[in-house]
């Protein structure tokens, strides 16, 4: 169980800014009969804790002395900075269940998707419900069985234990194979283009107007009054 040292904090709101800067995370710790405790964390510390146990697992959250076990609920980040900004420990008790989200690994080499086809992943992450000490790390999905096009893995397809329930609807896709898709073909052009139908640059067809003659009839004419 990984264990995190953090302090109380009375610093709140706007004036938390400062802690950032000096290397703290503000975070609040609440429970259920527990009253709610305002902390900072330091950053460095928890990065290397929530790494390894992410939200599925127990952190041990030693209050100044004071030893809480809890699971990360909540991290809110800077869309654009990437700085975590707060976190949320739901402080949990060894003997209650609790609900986690717990991250999917996908594991083997899916016949389909080697024969041209599509992997689509629905879900990344599955919520369970357990004895905190019966979290699983992670839930393994077998590719392995995905033979055919437009094949699924749904959720009571999955590895079951005794010591974890899953809380979704047994019917939702996990994953699933798509057939790969046809290569639209280009249309033929309708018939062949004739040389005359090529406009040469700077060429331009001029459409006769009724009574004008062409420039071949324009000559006929002349040499015929010479004579």
């Amino acid at each position: 169980m990984k264990e995190l040292k953090v302090r109380k904090r009375d610093i709140l709101g706007s004036k938390t800014r400062k802690l950032r800067s000096d290397g703290l995370i503000p975070a609040e710790l609440y429970g259920h009969g527990i009253e709610n405790i305002h902390l900072s964390v330091p950053i460095d510390a928890f990065s290397k804790v929530y790494k390894e146990a992410g939200t599925h697992s127990i952190v041990t959250v030693d209050v100044e002395g004071d030893k809480r076990n809890a699971l990360v609920n909540g991290v809110q980040i800077d869309p654009v900075s990437q700085e975590v900004l707060s976190i949320d420990f739901h402080q949990i008790r060894m003997d209650e269940k609790v609900r986690a989200h717990i991250p999917l690994e996908f594991e083997g080499e899916p016949p389909a998707v080697e024969a041209g086809g599509v992997l689509v992943k629905s879900m990344d992450e599955i919520e369970v419900e357990a004895l905190p000490a019966d979290l699983p790390h992670s839930v393994v999905v077998d590719l392995s069985g995905l033979t055919e096009f437009d094949q699924s893995i749904y959720v009571k397809d999955l590895p079951k234990s005794g010591k974890f329930e899953f809380t979704m609807e047994p019917d939702n896709a996990v994953v699933s194979v798509s057939a790969p898709r046809e290569e639209e073909k280009e249309e033929a052009p309708e018939g062949e283009i004739s040389p005359e139908d090529v406009v040469v640059e700077g060429e331009e067809k001029r459409p006769e107007k009724e009574g004008e003659k062409s420039g071949e009839e324009e000559k006929h004419d002349k040499n015929e009054t010479k004579t």
